[in-house]
């Protein structure tokens, strides 16, 4: 139910309807509880300035607001008057996520930012203050020429030297994958360029706090640059057009500019971060009906290589293809994901040869004989496509996809976040969508809650995930653990979990295939509960789960949840979260290479008892002990978590 309620909120200034001399004074909003202030003084002189406060501690200095223009001009004076206040809270039905709905509770500021000599007509600047955050987003109407920016003004200057975490990714075209590395904020430099999210923590520990951005729609994605100044603090830095080097942004004449929010997410512990819903909710809500999207876990013939035992990896077969079927049937897994290699001449990777044909498929394989193979198991099938190829023979190719019975498609190596490939995204979704198509994006740029309005986007890379155990070394227990505290917050990664080659760090070797991992097999099974993903892989051959007791957790665990909880950790050490599905709880937990013991309140479980199936490392990295027991919500539970290890627990109502 909604109740949106417009009028005046109270905050520490007021000034709607104030005198001129009133109106020079700063503009502020506080979130419904109180705990967070966003200030706006915009008689500085020069560009309008805000900062952010959380518990009195200030979280954000007085930082820049406005734009650079390709035509040179910039919005510099700037006068800001409060235009409306508005406050808002209701509870939104959500689709195939991490919850079954969320609280969109959240204070609203619109003030008008004007150009003293009229040149420009005034610039909207929407502010929302929630329990756990800030965002605000720009809106300038438009003229009667093209509007061309070069750069967004908008800056988030710190007060102190904060620690952060952040993935220097360097350059516009980016996986976005790799390391999200601690460094302090004076250590940005000017000529970085640091993805999203920025995850910082204030001097004192009492405050977490990320910078990212949502809804991001006809508009280039953003990156933070150490400020120009040499101050302390990000400067906010969106993608090039294509071949442009003085134009991020252009829009037709008479169409207004509408940026993505600016996000600054707060709370006591990082790890509190994980249950947020504020990226979402700041997303359109999804409209039209949705009980034909069917999330779930999904086998998967490229990770392993596809491997079968006494037989090279080669290209994929009907022969193949078919033994994958039959083992996603066996277990239960609704999906099989068919990768490169399928369509008509394919090219290897990202490649996309012009005679390619993604409306037929290759000699040797016949897609509607394997469809109807899979639906005879109770299988589905999923297609994988190069992002270039299908952008050209969009609504061609997917007709043909619907008219064989696939339902879904992974689509791959976009590497951009320009305006015209978020422009791409919006396309691609839309007319998936129209087909009752999932929708799984590879080479991805990281989420921005675009899943909210387009639920079948249940999954998306832009994550350094185990496929780099193919041919290196980076995927660390440590880099496991920090994904949950940075990516993973903004929205589901497909990870692609399920190494079941589970190998200590000093015994790990690098194999393409089929391809080992050197953390535990506890922790193989925790990811499965701590990687938020509707859509899921089960990425090992057959092989490597035959006759494996642990494989029956990842049969049985849900994709999707009604609630999610952190429960312990933080981003230097480990993580322990909880989800829910209907009454039964999941537990998930993470160590890095520091193994350590774990106790766990249970008071989240609500009245009764309840039967937990435990999952533990064992003696050696591929093993896993079970344990059973049952629990009320009076009890604790303690697990303890072997080196590059996990744990993984089932907990059901006893009767």
């Amino acid at each position: 139910m909604t109740n949106i309620r417009h009028g005046l909120l109270l905050a520490a200034t007021c000034l709607a309807g104030a005198s001129p001399a009133a109106a020079q004074q700063a503009l502020t909003l506080a979130s419904p509880d109180g705990t967070i202030v966003f200030s706006l003084n915009g008689s500085t002189g020069g560009p309008p300035q805000f900062q952010v406060a959380r518990r009195g501690e200030p979280v954000i200095a007085p930082s820049p607001l406005g734009f650079n223009f390709t035509d040179g001009s910039r919005t510099d004076a700037l006068s800001a008057r409060e235009l409306r206040r508005s406050t808002a809270d209701r509870m939104l039905p959500l689709v195939a996520t991490k919850a079954a709905r969320a609280r969109d509770h959240y204070n609203e500021m619109v003030v008008a930012l004007a150009d003293p000599a009229g040149a420009r007509a005034a610039i909207e600047l929407t502010v929302r203050a929630y329990d756990d955050g800030i965002a605000f987003r720009y809106t300038m109407p438009g003229g009667a020429k093209p509007t061309e920016i070069r750069v967004e003004r908008t800056g988030f200057s710190f007060p102190t030297d904060d620690r952060c975490w952040g993935l220097n990714v360097g350059r516009f075209t980016s996986s976005h994958e790799g390391y999200y590395d601690p460094l302090t904020i004076s250590q940005l430099r000017p000529t970085d360029l640091y993805d999203n999210p920025l995850l910082c923590r204030t001097p004192s520990g009492a405050t977490n706090f990320m910078l990212t951005e949502a809804d991001l729609t006809d508009y280039p994605g953003s990156y933070f640059a150490g400020r120009g100044d040499g101050g302390l603090g990000v400067e906010v830095v969106q993608a090039m057009l294509p071949g442009e080097l003085r134009t991020a942004v252009r829009k037709a004449a008479g169409q207004a500019v509408v940026t993505p929010w600016r996000v600054v997410l707060m709370a006591d512990k990082a790890g509190d971060l994980i249950a947020s819903n504020t990226i979402g909710n700041l997303n359109p809500q999804a409209s039209g009906e949705w009980s034909w999207l069917k999330p779930g876990k999904s086998a998967w013939d490229w990770w392993s290589g596809p491997y079968f035992p006494g037989q090279a990896p080669g290209p994929m077969t009907m022969t193949g293809l078919k033994k994958l079927i039959d083992f996603a049937g066996q277990a239960g897994l609704p999906y099989l994901l068919v990768d490169e290699g399928w369509a008509l001449n394919s090219g290897v990777g990202g490649s996309a040869p012009p005679d390619t044909d993604i409306t037929k498929t290759q000699s040797g394989l016949n897609m509607p004989e394997l469809v109807a193979y899979a639906k005879a198991r109770r299988v589905d099938l999923l297609l994988w496509l190069q992002w270039s190829q299908l952008d050209q023979r969009l609504e061609e190719a997917l007709d043909q996809y619907a008219r064989w019975g696939i339902k879904g498609i992974k689509v791959d190596f976009m590497d951009r976040n320009d305006q015209p490939m978020v422009n791409y995204y919006h396309r691609v979704l839309a007319a998936a969508a129209k087909r009752h198509l999932m929708v799984d994006l590879h080479g991805a740029y990281p989420p921005t809650g675009l899943a909210r309005t387009w639920p079948n986007f249940v999954t998306q890379e832009g994550v350094m995930g185990a496929e780099y155990n193919k041919w290196s070394r980076l995927i660390t227990a440590r880099h496991n653990v920090n994904l949950a505290f940075t990516r993973m917050v903004l929205g589901p990664l497909d990870y692609t979990p399920g190494g079941f080659r589970n190998r200590t760090p000093a015994d790990f070797q690098i194999v393409n295939s089929p391809p080992q991992v050197q953390t535990t097999r506890g922790a193989a099974l925790a990811m499965y509960v701590v990687w938020e993903s509707p859509l899921q892989m089960v990425s090992d051959s057959p092989d490597a789960y035959a006759g494996q007791p642990e494989f029956g957790f990842i049969q049985a665990v849900p994709t999707v949840w009604d609630e999610t909880r952190f429960l312990d950790g933080d981003i230097d050490s480990h993580v322990v979260i909880a989800r829910r599905k209907g009454r039964d709880w999941y537990i998930g937990a993470m160590t890095t290479e520091q193994g350590r013991p774990v106790t766990l309140p249970l008071n989240f479980l609500g009245k009764g008892r309840f039967k937990a199936e435990i999952w533990q490392d064992g003696a050696a990295a591929d093993q896993a002990v079970r344990s059973d027991r049952t629990f009320s919500a009076e009890d604790s539970l303690s697990l303890l978590l072997a080196p590059s290890g996990g744990a993984a627990v089932r907990l059901t109502p006893a009767g």
